[in-house]
């Protein structure tokens, strides 16, 4: 947790060369997905040379498949300035339904967020790369890597650019940020474990003659599955499956199947036309075994794939990348502690396996086909809705904030806890960590020199000294602590 557990050290520091003897990067971040561009421009945002490779031409589709923003990432988009800009484009919706009969508030949720955001992929994207292009990361598009290789100093990436020629990029990290079907992942002999959950989804982008009653609208009938939510632009995203009709991705998709399936799922079609996108294709769950191999991690899709029910695909991914680029710019400046890379790999891989299993539950239940599933789904529905303790649970996984990271046995009761956004004698907290560093909370009238660290203080009269880390979650605390224990916190975490 606090980056004084693992076994591997790392000694690289600051830029390295590339073959041509001038400066290179010191991370090559491949894949400009969300997880991507948030992860290049944490990286480059705190002063770290940074290459970001894309295989495709320059252009943000608007033809994304996620579209929605839980409150942890939320917070987290918050944290970098960006949760208010996203927050006027989408739409708000403080309720979930699961299972058609269970409906969750979300009002009660412990964040400022307490809602859901709807918001289509493409807008998150538009945002995240202009703030990577400010912090000047390094964008090349059109660039495949087509080989890796690594050594004790360095990894080197073999990458096709636009013209078909072949050239070398040499950094001291790469992170493999690149899908489902991730070259990085291949090139360093990773597998990719799991199976196809669903097959032959729809995904059609329509307008609607009628517009549904709620911003979702999602239920699944007898052998099928639609949801509806909309875009800012008047189209609406539709997703579908009906399983007495399972075909191969290839098979050619028309209106007329969406329509269909939209009317079995939820009684109507909203009197669907002018489709400018239609897809089919098959929902995954997979999971790498490990993130990490040397010098080199996995981010995102790359790392790992889920069904889409709850909606926490992107959202694991940007995480992934909130967690791995504090840790990579201590490790690039030199002043990571032994084992904080290896944290990475303790931290986000239970999570995303608990992702799989979460996600893969909700659609299996919601697809319950035999009667005995379905009455078993219908039991469970009332039982979480009546019990608030894992109403409550179910709801902190779904959005992110109930997650927490292993903490050192003997460690204070927070340690490893999401820090939540409490006000401070100055602003908040999510202010604070802005500035992309470790924040002490100290309280009223403590004095302390912290480095590397922003020193903060209670608004209120609290006593409990906390160091939160740059993602948010608190490395390290103390009740009534004298000033030589936190000297030593910031000595061995902070550096």
């Amino acid at each position: 947790m606090n980056g004084t557990q693992g076994t591997t050290k790392d000694t690289t520091q600051g830029a390295t060369q590339d073959p041509t003897g001038a400066e290179g990067p010191a991370v090559i971040v491949v894949g400009s997905g969300p997880t991507g561009l948030l992860l290049a421009g944490d990286l480059a945002a705190a002063g770290i040379r940074v290459t970001l490779l894309e295989k495709r031409p320059h252009g943000i589709s608007n033809l994304s498949r996620a579209l929605v923003l839980h409150a942890r990432t939320l917070e987290q988009l918050d944290a970098r300035g960006l949760a208010d800009e996203l927050e006027a484009k989408g739409k708000v919706l403080d309720r979930l339904r699961l299972f058609g009969r269970l409906e969750v508030g979300l009002d009660k949720l412990p964040s400022r967020y307490n809602h859901l955001l709807v918001l289509p992929q493409y807008e998150v994207e538009r945002v995240l790369e202009r703030r990577a292009i400010a912090a000047s990361v390094d964008f090349r598009y059109e660039s495949e890597v087509t080989g890796l290789t690594q050594d004790a100093d360095g990894v080197s990436l073999e990458v096709r650019g636009p013209g078909g020629g072949s050239s070398t990029l040499r950094a001291a990290y790469a992170v493999g940020a690149d899908g489902l079907h991730s070259p990085v992942r291949k090139a360093i002999g990773l597998p990719f474990p799991g199976k196809s959950v669903i097959r032959s989804l729809v995904l059609a982008d329509v307008k609607l003659a009628e517009k549904p009653a709620s911003v979702l609208t999602v239920n699944a009938a007898g052998d099928a599955f639609a949801f509806i939510a909309p875009f800012a632009d008047g189209y609406y995203r539709v997703i579908g499956w009906n399983r007495a009709h399972n075909v191969p991705d290839s098979e050619p998709l028309d209106l007329e199947e969406v329509k269909e399936i939209t009317r079995l799922a939820l009684g109507r079609d909203y009197g669907m036309h002018d489709a400018r996108w239609m897809s089919r294709f098959h929902s995954d769950e997979r999971q790498a075994p490990a993130y990490r191999v040397g010098r080199v991690f996995l981010a995102g899709d790359a790392a790992h794939v889920h069904t889409p029910a709850g909606a926490q695909g992107m959202n694991t991914g940007l995480q992934d990348a909130v967690n791995l680029s504090w840790k990579l710019v201590a490790a690039v400046e030199g002043r990571a502690p032994e084992g904080l890379l290896d944290t990475y790999q303790s931290e986000r891989h239970p999570i995303g396996k608990a992702v799989l299993r979460s996600s893969g539950g909700i659609v299996r239940l919601a697809m319950a086909k035999r009667p005995w599933s379905i009455a078993a789904r219908a039991v469970l529905a009332s039982f979480i809705g009546a019990v608030t303790p894992i109403r409550d649970k179910a709801i902190g996984q779904i959005t992110g904030i109930g997650y927490t990271y292993p903490a050192p046995k003997g460690a204070h009761r927070l340690t490893g806890h999401r820090a939540p956004d409490v006000a401070l004698k100055e602003g908040r907290l999510y202010e604070a960590l802005r500035a992309g560093k470790f924040v002490l909370i100290a309280p009223v009238g403590a004095e302390y020199d912290a480095g590397r660290a922003v020193v903060t203080r209670w608004a209120s009269g609290r006593r409990t000294t906390v160091l939160v880390r740059p993602d948010g979650y608190v490395a390290w605390a103390a009740d009534e602590a004298d000033a030589g224990e936190v000297r030593a916190a910031l000595a061995r975490i902070v550096r």
